[in-house]
């Protein structure tokens, strides 16, 4: 983060955003569109293997997490965080996230956060959903304590869920690719207003017949 790259590139059209990388013999691509149809945004990943050799790659997502108005985080976002649970689903590799009402006219609302590897097989997936043990103590976003090899030598997210402090949603895939070899990841962020529903988006956006109906519509 915060460096420049070989090569970058952004496009801005009506239906999409595009941007697009080249940095240390690896090519990525990424597409960020908003369905019409359900309200999930999807970005679409491709890493493209430029090196003369097979290349070892880690893909992670991060996001913050407030199901809140706006005003309401900004005014106690310490406070609002509290009432966010979290709920790793490894057999779909993705994380569900609610909040607890207050009181019974408080409605609910379920995120979801998928990360969905085609067309390839993948290597360890591991997940976060805790600040803190993401971001590391007295570290920053741009320089995290994920983002570096434990004295283990472990590389993975903690798995940390449940009722966590300052709620987040990171997925780390590990992808290995040929010289010449691309990769295609989704990554799928969306609401709903029952666990049910978001566990439904979750199958649907797995699979790539349907996600490319995103781009198509």
């Amino acid at each position: 983060t915060l460096k420049q790259p070989q090569c970058y590139e952004a496009i801005f059209s009506d239906a999409r955003a595009e941007f697009r990388v080249r940095e240390r013999d690896f090519d990525a691509h990424t597409e960020i569109v908003v369905s019409p149809e359900d309200d999930i945004e999807l970005r679409r990943i491709t890493l493209t293997n430029r090196a003369r050799v097979r290349r070892t790659i880690e893909i992670t997502s991060y996001a913050e997490v407030v199901l809140a108005p706006a005003l309401a985080d900004a005014l106690h976002p310490a406070f609002s965080n509290l009432f966010v649970q979290t709920e790793i689903i490894p057999e779909r590799h993705a994380i569900l996230c609610t909040r607890r009402p207050r009181s019974k006219n408080d409605p609910t609302y379920w995120n979801f956060h998928l990360m969905a590897l085609h067309g390839k097989e993948s290597g360890e997936v591991s997940y976060e959903t805790d600040r803190l043990k993401f971001v590391g103590r007295s570290k920053t976003l741009s320089n995290p304590q994920a983002m570096k090899v434990s004295a283990e030598g472990s590389n993975t997210l903690s798995g940390t869920e449940g009722s966590v402090l300052d709620p987040v949603v990171s997925i780390r895939r590990l992808i290995r690719l040929a010289p010449g070899e691309s990769a295609t990841l989704d990554v799928v962020t969306g609401m709903t207003d029952t666990r049910a529903g978001a566990l439904a988006l979750v199958e649907k956006y797995r699979d790539r017949r349907l996600a490319d109906r995103v781009f198509n519509l």
